[in-house]
């Protein structure tokens, strides 16, 4: 397709000069969302005390299993299930371009956080797709469970789809944060992930409450075959 209104051509000096200008708007839309993650680490949580039983690789697991010893859960509500696009041997075509981006699993696990996916649809279609998308990240299913009802993932208007962050502690699951529609499009790297859980990025740089776990800003970056 042809473009017919392309921007001003200008001097390289120009081109600075404009660049400059809008740098200034780009670091206030940084340090706006620097302080709404810090705001997002300071929101109330909710007790999950009913048991939910999950399908997965290794049989059956309940939610405290799907954190693998992990002390945060992101957990993505994948859309596969009857009536989503590519039903009943795709999964929906947004939620596969949305893992196609998650970063390597052990960058996650350097912060104390696992990542799994959640689908309504049984295990033997949820593996029979991942081995065609050649996806690694674990995939559970909630088949034959109140798990997608309860959180407002399947409703009278369909499936829908979104990123829960849960945070366990002494012994307890809680959900802290849920993210869906556009905020989910901005995802992708695993700082963007983790600016979503309870510890964030767990850097020292960041407005985080006391005794909350830090490191300096850098230090924790490795290969992901190095941790």
């Amino acid at each position: 397709m042809k473009t017919t209104s392309l921007p001003p051509i200008v001097s390289a000096e120009e081109w600075a000069v404009a660049r400059e200008k809008l740098l200034v708007k780009e670091k206030a839309a940084t340090r706006a969302h620097d302080a709404l993650a810090a705001e997002r680490r300071r929101l109330p949580m909710v007790l999950i005390d009913k048991k939910y039983a999950f399908d997965g690789p290794n049989g059956r697991a309940s939610l405290l299993d799907l954190f693998n010893g992990k002390r945060q859960l992101l957990l993505y509500h994948f859309m596969f299930a009857p009536g989503v696009h590519g039903w009943p041997n795709a999964g929906c075509p947004g939620c596969t371009m949305f893992v196609d981006q998650i970063g390597h699993q052990a960058h996650f696990h350097a912060r104390d956080t696992n990542f799994v996916l959640v689908s309504h649809a049984p295990l033997p279609q949820v593996q029979a797709y991942e081995k065609r998308m050649g996806w690694t990240l674990p995939w559970f299913s909630s088949y034959g469970s109140d798990f997608n009802c309860d959180f407002g993932l399947t409703t009278s208007e369909g499936e829908g789809f979104g990123l829960s962050i849960f945070l366990r502690a002494e012994g307890n699951v809680y959900r802290t944060y849920f993210i869906a529609g556009r905020g989910v499009d901005a995802l992708g790297s695993v700082w963007s992930f983790l600016d979503l859980t309870p510890f964030g990025r767990q850097e020292t740089w960041e407005d985080s409450p006391g005794g909350w776990p830090q490191t300096p800003p850098y230090t924790w970056w490795r290969r992901h075959d190095e941790y």
